[in-house]
């Protein structure tokens, strides 16, 4: 049973995928709770994917793939913007933006130029982290984290009640923005451990399972990281033991933490005994 835990703890690309997975799974949950508050999931799933171009052009011009990521990001919301002027709605402009972006990197990725390995944009490569991407991620995510602590009270007064915003000169736009922007450094930090279709996983899953259980924000923070390192440490032991590709093991261990957070909030909305205090 020692050896169980004790043999991936050998070779060093799953020591580094462990720092990795805890320094993306301290972020994610963290600001992912920002985006649960501020019900942006839709909209952070939607950023991960438009910056699929962007990672793909980098890969094939063989520059930094958080240059490219950046590219992306800034490409699909200036089409955002650009097509919400013609479009019903903000949704409908965002569905059509992303969608054509994401076939634009699919068909960029499939070209014959393409190099060996493109398809660790769309699944990550979490083995294949390097000490240069942990220190990457590290000092990238220390000003994320930095911002959030800094205008925590800001953010909460909007996230519970946006028309209060007037009232103690703070804009919601503004706030919606920030919390975005966010977002949107913390996917460029774990696409390429990740991949673009499963990094936004880290970001809602946790959260929204720790949303299920507690009604107090910090206590759903906790929770939220808590859930994303226990998720991503079972995830790569899991792809070490059963050799799957580790991404998807981690994205499935979170999966199977907000089912159980599911299972066992309704089974507490249905005991005795908060039917009786609530009655």
């Amino acid at each position: 049973m020692i050896e169980w835990f004790t043999d991936p703890l050998a070779f060093g690309a799953t020591t580094r995928a462990l720092i990795e997975i805890a320094i993306l799974g301290t972020v994610g949950g963290v600001v992912g709770c920002w985006v649960v508050l501020y019900r942006v999931s839709y909209s952070a799933e939607s950023l991960a994917h438009g910056l699929f171009p962007g990672l793909v052009g980098a890969a094939l011009l063989g520059l930094p793939l958080l240059l490219g990521g950046a590219a992306g990001i800034l490409l699909a919301a200036a089409l955002i913007a650009l097509v919400s002027r013609f479009a019903t709605d903000t949704d409908t402009a965002i569905a059509v933006v992303i969608t054509s972006l994401f076939g634009l990197g699919v068909l960029m990725a499939l070209s014959p130029a393409s190099p060996p390995g493109i398809s660790e944009l769309l699944f990550g490569d979490l083995l294949g982290t390097s000490q240069q991407d942990i220190l990457v991620s590290a000092v990238v995510t220390i000003p994320v984290l930095a911002a959030l602590w800094i205008l925590h009270s800001r953010l909460l007064a909007i996230g519970f009640d946006e028309n209060s915003g007037s009232a103690i000169g703070i804009s919601p736009g503004l706030m919606t923005g920030l919390v975005l922007g966010l977002v949107a450094v913390t996917i460029l930090v774990g696409v390429q451990a990740l991949g673009n279709l499963l990094v936004a996983a880290i970001l809602v899953g946790p959260a929204a399972a720790a949303r299920l259980l507690t009604d107090r924000f910090r206590s759903m923070m906790i929770l939220s990281v808590s859930f994303a390192l226990l998720a991503g440490v079972a995830g790569i032991y899991l792809s070490f033991h059963a050799r799957i590709a580790a991404g998807a093991a981690v994205v499935g261990c979170l999966v199977t933490v907000y089912l159980l957070a599911a299972v066992t909030s309704a089974l507490r909305d249905r005991s005795p005994v908060r039917t009786r205090t609530s009655s």
